[in-house]
């Protein structure tokens, strides 16, 4: 999960020279968001053969506080030609500012033709079509060692409840805890629980309660959504099942999210919850032996999707970003539109680390195996998909008390006093 970039200002910019396509030489189109590092690196890089066809220079630059600062950026007339949104939450506040510019015709066409309706639903807002999503994650994975499982004599579970007794004969065969997880992140602690239990929701109950608790017309404190938590409890607050390679159960706090990657790569860990999006950070961790990891079936590390309660009935729960614009210079717009386009996913998606949901788009070109398999469930129409609820849910809860609330849980709070503390963010 990408969080977090202080919003740069500027409106395009026309810089003097240049010979593309543009009405008066090269423009600047100036993108921010919450991507960092290598991932930002390559974002750019998606951009080069539309730079060379148009002569429209792209330039995105992320930090660690998007998400805090960004309203107050547009709020206060300094917004960015075009951000990248990661939470539908955080584009509706940003929509209530008044300065999203609707979307084009191109891309609402674009969006129905490669997307589909959940997907535009998402960046609609009281009727109103605003911004396309750009790439996506599948999230629910089980993240193991195939050679270890082997070497165990056990198989992926097809329930839960398989879930939970592969997990107590790991800890028995190995007497050590067979999961480990991090709940750490910069200035956004207590994610991953989030999506733990939005997994567990959707899982034990279904989508229409799952969409109801969206909604907040199931609360926080239903049966059904503390019927999830005690799930989820089953593992992480079991001081017998975690913390693998870190400590204790209260070692989740203060692991970071993407440490969990060199455990389960080394061996010290046999499993851990992430999305698909975790297959990135592979690329950077070494196994026991000084080696890069090989994402495969019969490799050092592969997934399977968490179970349902029933064999065969499974619904996924992904994530993803939204691209809203701030102006509607016709260069901004032509940006725009690009990235709502299949030959913008196959761009990015070719330079490795990341999936999309177009429909459009080739997932063959994807970096792994298991990128290339996670895309086809995206892109399948008989796939049963709900994005990230606590990114559906009002800032002051899926990014406030529900994040705050999975910290204070994991620490010993009892968690009926966490379900209320989570449903009073939506007083805020």
């Amino acid at each position: 999960m990408a969080v977090g970039a202080i919003a740069l200002a500027g409106c395009a910019e026309g810089d003097s020279g240049g010979s593309g396509s543009g009405s008066e030489g090269t423009t600047t189109v100036r993108i921010s968001g919450g991507i960092t590092g290598p991932e930002a690196d390559a974002l750019n890089q998606s951009f080069d053969q539309f730079t060379k066809d148009t002569g429209i220079k792209v330039v995105y630059t992320g930090d660690k506080s998007f998400e805090g600062n960004i309203v107050t950026k547009v709020s206060g007339g300094d917004a960015p030609d075009i951000a990248i949104v990661p939470q539908p939450g955080l584009l509706k506040t940003l929509i209530g500012t008044g300065e999203v510019q609707k979307a084009s015709d191109a891309v609402s066409a674009n969006v129905d033709e490669y997307w589909g309706e959940d997907w535009k639903s998402y960046g609609t807002e009281d009727g109103t079509f605003y911004a396309a999503p750009m790439l996506a994650n599948l999230k629910g994975y089980v993240w193991y060692s195939p050679t270890k499982f082997a070497e165990w004599g056990v198989q992926i579970p097809k329930t839960f409840d398989e879930l939970l007794t592969l997990t107590q004969t790991i800890q028995q065969k190995t007497g050590a805890a067979p999961w480990c997880a991090g709940f750490a992140s910069d200035a956004a602690s207590g994610w991953p629980g989030t999506d733990w239990v939005e997994d567990m929701v959707l899982r034990q109950s279904g989508p229409e309660v799952y969409d109801q608790w969206v909604a907040n017309e199931v609360k926080f404190t239903d049966p059904q959504i503390k019927q999830a938590f005690d799930a989820v409890g089953e593992i992480l607050l079991n001081p017998a099942y975690v913390n693998a390679g870190f400590g204790d159960v209260k070692s989740i706090n203060s692991t970071a999210f993407a440490d969990v990657a060199a455990k389960v790569a080394d061996g010290s860990c046999p499993m851990t919850h992430q999305a698909s999006f975790l297959s990135a950070n592979f690329l950077t961790v070494k196994t026991a032996a000084g080696e890069t990891p090989t994402i495969a079936p019969d490799g050092d590390v592969y997934a399977f999707l968490l179970p349902g309660v029933k064999e065969g009935e499974l619904a996924v729960e992904g994530g993803g970003e939204f691209v809203a614009s701030f102006s509607d210079d016709a260069n901004v717009q032509k940006v725009v539109e690009f990235m709502s386009t299949p030959e913008f996913a196959d761009a990015r998606v070719k330079l490795g680390g990341v999936i999309s949901a177009n429909k459009g788009a080739d997932p063959s070109l994807a970096s792994s195996e298991f990128l290339t398999e996670a895309m086809k469930t995206l892109q399948d129409p008989k796939t049963t998909l709900r994005f990230d609820a606590s990114d559906l849910m009002p800032a002051t809860v899926g990014a406030g008390s529900f994040w705050k609330g999975m910290v204070s849980w994991i620490d010993g709070t009892p968690t009926d006093t966490v379900l209320s503390d989570i449903q009073a963010g939506y007083n805020n």
